[in-house]
């Protein structure tokens, strides 16, 4: 041992201060037991490591393997899955949703493509019975005019209402004098 450590042992136990290993002893081990300090101290930053990994961590989701013919037909399900919009997420295609319901859709529109229906005969079938909500792409009719057409409608009406604005403003405010003379009592800077 080195002198400083002699000195602290010859130390009456009421001048003594306790190391920051005795907080984690008598913490992580509970009164009694005793361990190395690097034990303690690397197994105590070890479970609070853990502890945050396990806080931090999110869940993920696998999706139900279906038995597909080939290839052509797991790329063709794929595609179609991505044009149809999960009705429980709203901004995520059938394809990327984790729900529950999402999976039952899969479900369905992989039942529908064994029975042989085509893309456009399934889209038909799901929009009969989730509206043209299911579509990512809705078709454009008198129901959706509102969806295709109310976003530019909106940005050319902000439009407009900005322009008008800053003509008025325009018009109101007073000609400024191009050079503006200073009064000769200010004399000194505005520091």
């Amino acid at each position: 041992m080195n002198r400083f450590a002699d000195a602290a042992s010859q130390l009456p136990s009421s001048r003594r201060r306790p190391g920051p290993s005795a907080f984690w002893h008598a913490k992580a081990l509970g009164p009694g037991l005793r361990r190395d300090d690097e034990k303690c101290g690397f197994t105590a930053i070890l479970g609070i490591v853990f502890a945050l990994a396990m806080m931090f961590s999110s869940p993920t989701y696998a999706i139900d393997p279906l038995p597909f013919k080939d290839r052509t037909e797991e790329l063709r399900f794929q595609a179609l899955t991505r044009q149809l919009r999960c009705l429980v997420c709203q901004n995520e295609s059938l394809a990327d949703s984790s729900a529950p319901l999402a999976a039952d859709l899969r479900r369905d529109v992989f039942e529908q493509m064994q029975a042989g229906k085509s893309d456009d005969e399934i889209k038909a079938w799901l929009t009969a019975r989730y509206s043209d909500f299911v579509l990512y792409d809705p078709p454009l009719h008198a129901g959706t005019w509102l969806l295709w057409f109310g976003p530019p409608l909106v940005l050319l009406v902000g439009a407009a209402a900005v322009f008008v604005i800053v003509r008025r403003r325009a018009r109101l405010a007073p000609a400024a004098p191009r050079a503006a003379v200073r009064p000769a009592a200010d004399v000194e800077d505005d520091w």
